[in-house]
């Protein structure tokens, strides 16, 4: 299980940047924070903190438009009382006084200690990490850890609606930051595309690796079926926000026809397309008795890994003729897109890399992540709500990627893709356009 680090953004970077001129030097009494030793170091680092930050606002506000009472000419503002608020602590609100005052014309002086604390940005990513790892929202309250008596009590946010109103909207956020990256800057030479089964919807997902062997999620499309049309769309996006294949791209696929009609459309005979071999042997092996699927299955397995991709395709094939009379159906199984299983090796690729993208498997990883994390869902409202959720789940898989197994070769691969595909042409540019 990776390990989950929040990223803190503040809604006002600048505010931040400023408090580090504030001339201010905090000192907090021991009488003051005395209680909250004995209940352990982050109920002391939390009561410290909130006083530490009280006497921040009031450094700034001193800074600002002068002390209290002072009789100053020309003063920018006076106090104007105080009023409740909350900052984000321990992953939830913590209700604390903060002073307030009014420039001369009557409107209203923002303090930058308190816009710098007060962003709930870390308080939605909490949320949406926790119910990501399975916390339901009526625990959310129970997974905090205690930050003392006196904070505790002061603390919010952490209520059943409120936990499912912001992983809503971080959901959303994710969702938006997925379907709106700009690819033109990434130097693609593989993509992968596959689909998840939501409640009788699929949706498609796509996932593309960069010439040193980087692994980013890109896209994310819904529909019934992996149809070509969904397929389709899906690409013909990821194309309107910069990806190319104008230097030739790999296209590694599961066994669906659809997905391939749907490259073949947007990309012409810029894409050359590898078909993943688990996939076929899981299909071929379903159509034959068990008695001998496992033994066609380790022949199929020796055929596609055959360092000569020729050798390997008329091996499969013979296999295919040798089922044939009495399990035609598997034959026929087999011999669907048979030359696709080759692709990879057949641009001289070899090794960790040729294994690596002759499957699904990195885009399977991920996928398998975003189900995990999707585990504890039980009614599916609708088609939104499954993108959020499929969206959410890649991004947080995102974080664990490394590099592709074999990244070493990919000068290789990106090299004999480029001569591959050279010397076609292409449909493609027609097709984008």
């Amino acid at each position: 299980m990776p390990k989950r680090i929040p990223v803190i953004a503040t809604p006002e970077p600048a505010a931040a940047a400023r408090l580090a001129n504030l001339p201010f030097e905090g000192r907090v009494a021991m009488a003051d924070v005395a209680p909250s030793i004995k209940e352990g170091l982050l109920a002391f680092a939390s009561t410290t903190g909130l006083l530490v930050m009280s006497q921040m606002m009031e450094a700034e506000l001193v800074a600002r438009i002068g002390p209290k009472h002072a009789r100053i000419p020309e003063r920018a503002g006076s106090r104007h009382g105080a009023t409740e608020g909350s900052v984000v602590l321990g992953g939830r609100k913590v209700s604390l006084e903060r002073p307030r005052a009014r420039s001369t014309d009557g409107t209203e002086i923002g303090l930058d200690s308190w816009a710098a604390f007060a962003g709930s940005d870390l308080l939605d990513q909490v949320v949406m990490e926790r119910m990501l790892a399975g916390v339901a929202t009526r625990r959310h309250a129970d997974v905090g850890e205690p930050m003392g008596t006196d904070v505790d009590a002061r603390t919010s946010a952490t209520g059943r609606s409120s936990v499912s109103r912001r992983f809503l909207a971080a959901t959303k956020r994710a969702l938006d930051e997925l379907m709106a990256r700009d690819l033109s800057d990434l130097d693609v030479a593989v993509a992968m595309v596959d689909g998840i089964e939501l409640a009788g919807q699929c949706a498609v997902a796509a996932l593309v690796i960069t010439v040193d062997g980087r692994k980013v999620p890109v896209g994310l499309w819904l529909g019934d079926t992996e149809n070509k049309a969904v397929v389709t769309a899906l690409l013909a996006d990821l194309v309107a926000r910069g990806l190319s294949a104008q230097k030739g791209l790999l296209v590694v696929l599961d066994g669906a026809k659809a997905l391939a009609a749907g490259v073949r459309k947007v990309f012409g005979s810029r894409a050359l397309i590898q078909r993943c071999t688990i996939h076929k042997r899981r299909n071929v092996a379903d159509h034959l008795p068990k008695e001998i699927a496992p033994r066609i299955d380790r022949r199929l397995a020796a055929a596609f890994a055959h360092a000569d991709p020729a050798v390997g395709l008329a091996r499969a094939r013979a296999i295919a003729s040798e089922i044939e009379a009495n399990h035609p159906d598997a034959a026929a199984s087999l011999r669907e897109g048979l030359a696709d299983m080759f692709t990879v090796r057949a641009l001289g690729v070899k090794g960790d890399l040729a294994r690596s993208l002759s499957t699904t498997n990195a885009i399977e990883s991920m996928i398998s992540i975003a189900r995990r994390t999707m585990g504890n869902v039980k009614r599916w409202q609708d088609g939104s709500m499954k993108k959020r959720w499929v969206a959410a789940g890649m991004l947080e898989a995102e974080r664990s990627f490394r590099r592709l197994r074999g990244c070493a070769q990919m000068p290789v691969l990106v090299a004999a893709i480029q001569s591959a595909t050279a010397a076609k042409s292409t449909g493609y540019d027609e097709e984008v356009a």
